[in-house]
């Protein structure tokens, strides 16, 4: 199945009624995560190697809130991809909208923080060469 192209118009209407919000929360749960996953880590390995004196309670809670993050950032992942716009980064919620631009393939570019989708880059290029419309 061909993959759908958005103009930009399109895009921006996507982005400001759904995209946003869901990109929005998925940096944030990320945010919340990355330390908790780093924690998790380090907890595995020390009890692997001597018990880790933590409590089983404390451990069981971070095992189970990861899991939570983890379900609730594949369903925001996936709500986003159903929607058939490309996640590149969800730690900064770099989002592509695949479109085309003077008849060639593009990809229009927004992150989270930025008011309105304002750049494009081919695939090729990713966000490195990213220009201004």
């Amino acid at each position: 199945m061909p993959e759908r192209l958005f103009t930009l118009h399109e895009a921006q209407a996507l982005l400001d009624d759904r995209v946003r919000e869901l990109a929005e929360r998925m940096v944030e749960l990320r945010t919340e995560l990355r330390p908790l996953e780093r924690r998790w880590q380090k907890l595995v390995i020390t009890v692997g190697s001597n018990g880790g004196g933590l409590a089983a309670e404390e451990a069981n809670e971070m095992r189970e809130r990861l899991e939570e993050g983890h379900d609730e950032l594949r369903g925001l992942l996936q709500e986003i991809a159903d929607l058939d716009v490309q996640v590149k980064d969800p730690d900064s919620g770099l989002i592509d909208f695949p479109a085309e631009i003077d008849g060639q393939p593009a990809l229009l570019c927004w992150r989270v923080g930025e008011p309105r989708i304002a750049f494009w880059h081919s695939p090729e290029e990713g966000f490195a060469g990213r220009r201004p419309l």
